[in-house]
């Protein structure tokens, strides 16, 4: 399950060591340390980052076929985090040193920056390969975050970016090695430790209004 750090004035959340699907413990975890982050006080930041061969694979699909019951509410609770993470008052690092699939990269660019390994892993949505459509509120969010043609590129043909790709698509801000993945996250994040705060928050729900009430729309998240 996740944990959270706190060097000097940027909190580091470690997503897990496994696949780190959504599972809906999972996304309540990750909610719960961004309650944290949000509620302390003074200059902080936050990167997120994980342990292994993935980032985040995405969506937790034995979970969500076992209880199909539950699939909007479920699609409502990944936008919920997705929005969390897009409009929270502290900038926001991902650290991106394996596979980075599907929600788990949307999951990405709801963040504002990423840092990626360079010589290994990828950036994927494979919507279009595994016939899964995106949710309005993740296209809305795709769209805004990455430029149109890449944007076009990634959602129709599942394009699977590594690191340098991914850096000159403009997915990724930085892509550096292996082992300076994590700190170079945390660096970026620590320059921007003085920007976390109120103002912070009102300019990004402000810039990404449509979006945000795109992924809180809980009545019909899927479209």
């Amino acid at each position: 399950m996740p944990t959270l750090d706190r060097h000097d004035q940027v909190f580091v959340l470690d997503l897990g060591d496994g696949e780190n699907r959504f599972h809906p413990d999972w996304i309540a975890s990750v909610g719960a340390a961004l309650d944290e982050v949000e509620k302390a006080e003074g200059p902080r930041a936050l990167v997120t980052a994980a342990t292994g061969k993935f980032y985040s694979n995405g969506l937790d699909l034995d979970w969500l076929f076992a209880h199909a019951d539950q699939h909007q509410d479920y699609v409502a609770s990944v936008h919920g985090l997705f929005a969390r993470m897009l409009s929270l008052p502290v900038i926001t690092v991902a650290a991106l040193q394996g596979h980075t699939f599907a929600a788990g990269a949307m999951f990405s660019l709801a963040h504002d920056f990423r840092v990626m390994r360079a010589d290994r892993g990828y950036w994927c949505l494979p919507e279009a390969d595994i016939n899964i459509p995106f949710t309005p509120a993740m296209s809305a969010l795709i769209q805004a975050r990455l430029a149109p043609q890449t944007a076009h590129q990634a959602m129709l043909t599942a394009h699977r970016y590594g690191g340098t790709d991914a850096e000159a698509a403009g997915i990724v801000d930085r892509a550096v090695a292996e082992d300076a993945v994590r700190t170079a996250a945390v660096e970026l994040a620590q320059a921007q430790v003085n920007r976390a705060g109120d103002t912070l928050g009102t300019i990004k729900a402000r810039m990404y209004a449509p979006v945000l009430a795109a992924l809180r729309d809980t009545v019909a998240p899927l479209g």
